[in-house]
């Protein structure tokens, strides 16, 4: 049952012990709702068959079961909730890993929404459901196959009488099933886009309001909303026809048994007593199975989602083991890649050596793949065919975490966090001093801006560093990379938001941090890379030709033309 509860729902090892021990308690929770029954309908039937031998015993009798309902009903409500919660900790907590885990191509094919949801709605739905649905749906289906038993033993006729409709009800509701679901996945759908939509909009707001889209971004929004409204209406009624018809023919266990009862008890069929008995049960089991549609239904509800969990659980990961490198040259042989199996590739077949200790630029047309070069080194993507090795290490075979301790990267598009100027550098090295974080913002050029800020290197820089220009984002971005110290430096179009001053401080700094050190570059400025150590100059996906500054002047009309480009760029006046 544990095997069956964790794949059905999702859950983990704890989880699922968690649910059957809940389950269990709502079992007998039901049971200690009918024992009080029992027991007095036990005691009349002495009475009138004039075998009571003293009402004081089944008066304590009473007594104890009432004990035992108090401590069944809140024992049960302790474990069903206890249970609950800490699997929703112990949900989200794996979420986070599996997210931690898995390598950036997943989260650039899925919306950041999407997968924020999945942490915090979509568990606290299935939170819900396992606290107030699934653990009693479970235990009264159970408790139900008791007491058909126990009924088809005292009067088997009497017994179809309760138990068909409700056989009857429940075969309707799942025979509705699969439209109730397919009707839940749209509605859940729509709500994700519409997720989507809002956070996009909150982003893109100076761009909305500059370009004058405010009317058609709420045309829009308000569409989609008026959209799930009628697809919410068209998901309730899915579930509340079924489950409305479920109940009325559940009722029709208690019609069926008071008719066929009369007639059993007038034809002396049947004792006046297990009349009684019998209609008590019926009414007490339709009155729980209209409850327990209700249940069914919001477990449907929850399919979606938990399909949702199951395909981050079944993403793969990337594997790896931890490595100790001999040195840190990056040699590529032969290496291809696509970000998507049926697209056309971005690299196409190329090779060459990345020398520790020296600076290696990367060059080319824009989009011929020089920043998926990177994101490959880094095993942000993992290439299709070929190798990468770092030293005689193929990265493949490298834990991610290990690699990443390596690496230090700066891309084009910096993150920054809502916190202090000396929190966001010293992410690069967690147990940094204040001093070392200052000395990396020096060499990174932050120097100059740092001293203009409020509280200098305590001020708080906003949502992505929103308080920050796009040149002094950039330079923090460098700053923590070069605190990191790792082996490996990969730095992608890092100018691009300097000016020539602190671009000229910046190469200072990088010339005294490269010792030892394997740098790859990315730029545009082709005056910046002319005294690096190598040039890969490539295009359209493959390496065009490979060699120092006056090499490729000789030999690659390419590497010409855009070091002509490049000078009639800088020598353009508006």
């Amino acid at each position: 049952m544990k095997r069956f509860l964790k794949e059905k729902f999702q859950l983990t090892d704890t989880g699922a012990e968690g649910l059957r021990k809940s389950i269990l308690a709502s079992f007998w929770y039901y049971v200690s709702l009918m024992l009080p029954m029992i027991i007095f309908l036990s005691f009349v039937k002495l009475v009138i068959d004039n075998k009571i031998v003293s009402p004081y015993i089944y008066g304590i009798v009473i007594i104890i079961a009432t004990i035992i309902i108090y401590f069944v009903i809140n024992r049960e409500y302790k474990t069903s909730y206890n249970e609950t919660y800490k699997e929703s900790a112990n949900l989200r907590i794996e979420i986070a890993d599996i997210l931690k885990s898995l390598p950036i191509s997943y989260f650039s094919k899925h919306d950041v929404s999407d997968l924020a949801q999945t942490i915090m709605a979509d568990v606290s739905a299935i939170e819900h459901a396992l606290s107030h649905a699934v653990n009693h749906a479970f235990g009264l289906i159970f408790f139900f196959c008791l007491i058909s038993t126990m009924l088809l033993i005292g009067n088997f006729k009497l017994a179809l009488c309760v138990i068909l409709p409700i056989l009857l009800s429940l075969l309707l509701l799942f025979i509705s099933k699969r439209n109730q679901i397919s009707m839940r996945k749209k509605h859940y759908k729509i709500l994700r886009d519409i997720t989507e939509y809002f956070q996009s909009s909150i982003e893109n707001n100076n761009e909305i309001k500059s370009y004058d889209l405010k009317e058609e971004t709420l045309k829009k929004l308000l569409k989609d909303l008026e959209d799930s409204e009628k697809l919410q209406v068209e998901s309730e009624l899915s579930q509340s026809i079924p489950v409305s018809v479920a109940g009325w023919i559940t009722n029709l266990s208690i019609a069926f048994t008071i008719y066929f009862g009369v007639n059993f008890f007038m034809s002396g069929e049947l004792e006046f007593i297990n009349l009684i008995g019998y209609t008590l049960a019926a009414v007490m089991i339709s009155n729980s199975f209209v409850t327990l549609y209700l249940y069914i239904a919001e477990i449907f509800y929850l399919d979606a989602r938990i399909n949702r969990i199951k395909e981050l659980r079944s993403t793969k990961i990337q594997t790896g083991e931890i490595q100790e490198f001999d040195n840190y040259d990056i040699t590529f042989e032969n290496v291809r890649f696509s970000y998507d199996k049926n697209e056309t590739e971005v690299i196409k077949g190329i090779s060459f050596v990345a020398k520790q200790n020296e600076i290696t630029a990367l060059i080319g047309p824009s989009g011929c793949g020089k920043s998926t070069i990177l994101r490959l080194i880094s095993r942000l993507f993992d290439y299709d065919s070929g190798k990468i090795y770092i030293g005689d290490k193929d990265i493949k075979t490298v834990e991610t975490e290990c690699l990443f301790e390596k690496i230090s990267i700066v891309f084009q598009d910096v993150v920054l966090f809502n916190t202090s100027v000396m929190e966001n550098i010293r992410i690069g090295n967690i147990n940094a001093s204040d001093e070392e974080v200052m000395n990396a913002a020096k060499i990174a050029g932050c120097e100059e801006f740092i001293d203009n800020l409020p509280e200098k290197y305590n001020t708080f820089i906003g949502e992505n560093g929103a308080k920050l220009s796009g040149g002094e984002r950039q330079r923090l971005s460098i700053a923590r990379a070069l605190l990191k110290d790792a082996p490996i430096i990969l730095l992608d179009e890092i100018a691009a938001s300097l000016d020539v001053e602190n671009e000229f401080k910046l190469q200072q700094g990088l010339n005294r941090l490269i010792k030892d050190k394997t740098v790859i570059i990315i730029s545009h400025r082709m005056k910046s890379i002319e005294n690096v150590d190598k040039i890969v100059l490539l295009n359209a996906g493959l390496i065009d030709s490979i060699g120092r500054h006056d090499e490729l002047l000789e030999k690659s009309e390419l590497y010409r033309n855009l070091i002509e480009k490049s000078k009639k760029t800088e020598e353009f006046k508006y």
